[in-house]
């Protein structure tokens, strides 16, 4: 038997009609398109770090002025307020960043995850991973805010509030040294028994140029004055030439120098680091070295500090979202004091390390990344526990 052709029985003019359902075409959203529930976590993010900002300010604001009793009531209010309390806010947040960044995403995570609400979206299929998206993007928000801050806007304004504190609280400004020794330039070196930045005088004063170890000049003056312009005034000198065993010698009253040294290069204070740029503060550490001098650690642990200090927003947002997004029994509470235990840990680790530099045992940069080492190997545990 043979088999028979199927024939199609429609009519040569009449079209086929195709049995297959259409799909609706997919909607295509434009690379600025944003979800609802991601606007609704970076609101909740970053609203919640600035309300915990405000928070902690009125706190900081309350123990600083029980501190400094004595200097808010003598000092004028205008400088108060202005010179002190509002360059001293900013200081704070770029001190604390990732402790405001830590507790608002372990209070917030912690009541959508208290209402069920990361239940619903991980329900809903959005995977954990996808969740993580505005998080790091609102990190990335406040690591930059923080950075510009801490490297541009808050060191003009600590000049104001270290100015405050030196005269109304207690003057740590250093004024004067002795016994100073500095290169100039390659082969020229500075020596000042004693210098004082209260009259810019500087006594029995000596420079020496080498040629390798050869001495090809010295000069020595009973004083030294610097002046604002950055010109330095020898008075009382002599000068001596040598070239084999030859020498030749001048002798004069006043003479004006442009020597390349500044006060603040050898009279070094407490927190003026804190003062200067991420690029003034680079250029200084490398002027600092060449000249050969010793005491700029504070001054390198603070530039790596800003850096270190960037990632750390990154770091403890995955940590806050790893712990806070499944519903525990002990409720928010138990989360935020967790919270709380790990970024005061992580403060007080960078605070330990940064004394591992101060002492040589490591460089200023790995003394600052060991905290974020660690916490990064933590937060991936974390993250991959609660992934899964």
């Amino acid at each position: 038997m043979q088999p028979v052709e199927t024939q199609n029985l429609a009519s040569p003019d009449q079209p086929v009609q195709d049995t297959q359902p259409v799909q609706p075409a997919r909607k295509r959203y434009p690379w600025y398109y944003v979800k609802r529930f991601d606007r609704y976590i970076i609101k909740n993010f970053l609203g919640t770090f600035f309300f915990a900002i405000l928070l902690l300010f009125a706190i900081v604001v309350v123990f600083d002025i029980n501190e400094k009793l004595d200097a808010v009531l003598t000092a004028p209010l205008k400088a108060t307020v202005f010179q002190y309390f509002m360059n001293f806010l900013p200081f704070v947040l770029s001190q604390f960043s990732p402790l405001f960044t830590f507790i608002a995403v372990i209070f917030f995570t912690s009541r959508l995850a208290d209402r069920s609400e990361v239940i619903a979206m991980l329900s809903n299929g959005i995977s954990f991973h996808r969740l993580t998206l505005p998080y790091l993007f609102s990190a990335a928000v406040i690591a930059v805010g923080s950075y510009l801050l801490s490297a541009y806007i808050i060191p003009p304004a600590n000049v104001e509030r270290i100015a405050y504190t030196n005269k109304w609280v207690k003057n740590k400004e250093v004024v004067y040294g002795d016994n100073i020794q500095l290169q100039v330039k390659p082969g020229v070196m500075a020596y000042m028994a004693r210098y004082d930045n209260t009259t810019r005088s500087g006594f029995r004063f000596s420079l020496e140029e080498f040629d390798g170890t050869t001495l090809k000049s010295r000069l020595t003056a009973e004083t030294i004055r610097y002046d604002s312009v950055g010109l330095w005034t020898v008075r009382n000198y002599t000068i001596r030439h040598f070239k084999g065993l030859n020498e030749t010698m001048t002798r004069g009253n006043v003479m004006d120098t442009l020597l390349n040294i500044d006060p603040r290069d050898f009279l070094i204070s407490k927190n003026d680091e804190q003062t200067m740029t991420s690029p003034e503060l680079k250029e200084y550490i490398n002027k600092q070295k060449a000249r050969g001098v010793a005491n700029i650690k504070n001054f390198e642990i603070e530039y790596e500090r800003r850096i270190a200090m960037t990632a750390a927003s990154f770091i403890l947002t995955i940590i806050g979202l790893s712990l806070s997004s499944r519903k525990v029994r002990g409720g928010i509470g138990l989360n935020i004091g967790l919270g709380l235990l790990l970024s005061f840990s992580y403060i007080l680790f960078m605070t330990v390390t940064s004394t591992f530099a101060v002492s040589g045992y490591t460089s200023p940069r790995v003394a600052m990344w060991i905290p974020n080492f660690v916490y990064i190997i933590i937060a991936a545990v974390l993250y991959y526990r609660a992934s899964r």
